[in-house]
């Protein structure tokens, strides 16, 4: 019985095979993993198959304001102070893919309602270092405010997954999604003006 011939990879794989290894090293060197998987993500965003407006908001629990965060300046916002505001709080980090994914979509809703006092965005960053998610910010020319945790979030947020997005109306926590979607949505826009 013949042996089956293993053939020889040509010049061509190995040129290939060599472009693949090097640009994966230089994502993976240059640290830009998160930007370029995010790019990816994004385009899946942009389909409108992880639209917000498919989330359920029929499930309601008392939201809880027991909890303190550093705005950008480094001064102390308290909870408390946003009981009567509707709350769009993301937890977020600079390193995560998806995240990176659904930021420009979140930027867009925020200028939509940036003008409404009623509406306040809570970016809460994860990352260690809090000057790193600022700049970072900053460099994609978004304007929503960050905000890192001054105290522990309420076990009602306490998540292990970034991105995770938490929705407070009228007191009650009215959405909770773990993982990415598209927040700019009319849906979702009517959401949070309480129409």
């Amino acid at each position: 019985m013949k042996k089956p011939k293993i053939s020889k990879p040509s010049k061509r794989d190995i040129i290939e095979l060599s472009v693949i290894i090097a640009l994966f090293a230089v994502i993976y060197l240059t640290g830009s993993q998160a930007e370029v998987f995010g790019k990816v993500q994004q385009a899946v965003l942009s389909t409108g198959i992880m639209n917000a407006g498919e989330l359920d908001e029929s499930v309601q629990i008392p939201a809880n304001f027991d909890f303190k965060l550093y705005d950008e300046s480094g001064a102390i916002v308290d909870a408390q102070s946003l009981k009567d505001k509707t709350i769009f709080m993301n937890i977020w980090a600079t390193w995560c893919p998806p995240c990176v994914a659904e930021m420009p979509g979140i930027n867009k809703l925020y200028n939509k309602l940036k003008d409404n006092d009623q509406v306040v965005f809570l970016m809460i960053s994860e990352d260690k270092e809090f000057q790193k998610a600022i700049d970072w910010v900053e460099k994609k020319d978004f304007d929503f405010p960050v905000y890192q945790l001054a105290t522990r979030l309420p076990q009602e947020y306490e998540t292990n997954v970034v991105p995770t997005t938490v929705v407070i109306v009228d007191g009650k926590v009215v959405v909770k999604k773990a993982g990415m979607a598209n927040y700019n949505t009319r849906r979702f826009r009517k959401l949070l003006e309480g129409e």
